[in-house]
């Protein structure tokens, strides 16, 4: 197995939930199975997946179950099912680890047989997947502007930050946004589980008049009853870094979403977070696929998640901007407020052979 690891430095620093986020650093790996060789992303995020540290001795566990490089070809929807039993221990609890095995497993797959990852995953992927543009907090006078501006860039969904300002502050921004824009532009909020309760249910409350597509992660991530009780109230719900604290199954079952946000990278791989979104629709739940701010080999594998899922709302894939630089030129650059999607074979062809 290669390997490489690196860091990438943000354009700008980004807040979250869980603190400040100024670069992203990971492990990218390459391994052959049968007689094609693929490559995959490791990129951490601790308060998501194992810290770096964690993840790269994962994967010098991994390393050290295939001493001899190589592994059988795959089952693209279960790609680690026929794994060694150290090969899995490895990456057990190392969802990042996880993905970049399961990433570099599926790549080598779609070589050997001349397809795109999506096609490895679904009979009939999209050429295309729409994306969301990102708002972050900011007064109502721009955030309105960086709506139109988003909106003039081909952009037919925004995604806004609100939660770090009063709820009334973030009303009033989010009605700007709505006069900004036409009304058939999506608008979503993304409070990052900075309500309580009350707060929570006044937003539902003052929000449903502004036709929102979706509240995402109004209460903390342990909530699952509180976020249960939010819906049927005028907008829908949807979870994200719940995910990061129970699996998708067990959100399902709790009825505590509208709409799952699915990060590859978080869940332990393409395949699993295909998986993730197929019982999600048989749930009546919508996903959406995010990523969590990777470098350009994660970010495609992502694209192709969204692509195998039929009818897929606007993802929050359009991420590379945030990097300073990247691995490799994107393949699958955003472009009027869409992705084209690699036609592969694997992940993107040829486009990441040089990076590990």
């Amino acid at each position: 197995m290669n390997r490489r690891d690196f860091a990438l430095d943000l354009t700008t620093p980004l807040s979250t939930a869980r603190g400040r986020i100024e670069r992203r650093e990971g492990t990218l790996i390459e391994l052959t199975a049968g007689d094609a060789r693929g490559v995959g992303e490791a990129t951490p995020l601790p308060g998501w997946t194992e810290s770096l540290a964690d993840c790269r001795a994962a994967l010098d566990a991994v390393a050290r179950a295939v001493s001899d490089g190589r592994l059988t070809p795959v089952d693209p929807s279960h790609p680690l099912a026929a794994a060694t039993d150290a090969l899995l221990d490895a990456v057990s609890d190392a969802p990042a680890a996880r993905h970049a095995v399961e990433c570099a497993l599926l790549d080598a797959a779609g070589r050997r047989r001349g397809r795109s990852l999506a096609a490895l995953l679904a009979d009939d992927p999209a050429s295309t997947v729409p994306v969301n543009a990102t708002l972050g907090d900011a007064d109502a006078a721009t955030t309105a502007q960086a709506a139109a501006d988003a909106v003039a860039d081909g952009f037919g969904c925004l995604k806004v930050k609100v939660g770090a300002r009063s709820l009334e502050r973030d009303v009033a921004r989010l009605r700007a946004v709505r006069d900004a824009v036409s009304e058939d532009v999506s608008i979503r909020a993304d409070a990052n589980g900075a309500w309580d309760r009350e707060t929570a249910a006044d937003a539902v409350e003052a929000f449903a008049s502004l036709d929102l597509a979706y509240l995402e992660q109004p209460l903390p991530a342990d909530d699952l009853a509180g976020h249960a009780a939010l819906r049927g109230r005028g907008v829908d719900v949807a979870l994200d870094e719940t995910l990061a604290t129970v699996s998708a199954a067990v959100a399902l079952d709790a009825d505590a979403a509208d709409i799952l946000i699915l990060k590859p990278m978080a869940l332990g791989g393409p395949a699993r977070a295909f998986r993730a979104a197929t019982a999600a629709r048989r749930a009546g739940v919508d996903p959406v696929v995010t990523t969590t701010v990777d470098a350009a080999p994660a970010r495609t594998a992502a694209v192709h998640v969204a692509a195998a899922i039929p009818g897929v709302r606007p993802c929050g894939l359009a991420t590379g901007a945030a990097l300073a630089a990247d691995l490799a030129p994107d393949p699958a650059p955003v472009t009027d407020g869409a992705i084209t999607v690699p036609e592969g074979p694997g992940v993107a062809g040829a486009a990441f052979d040089d990076v590990v």
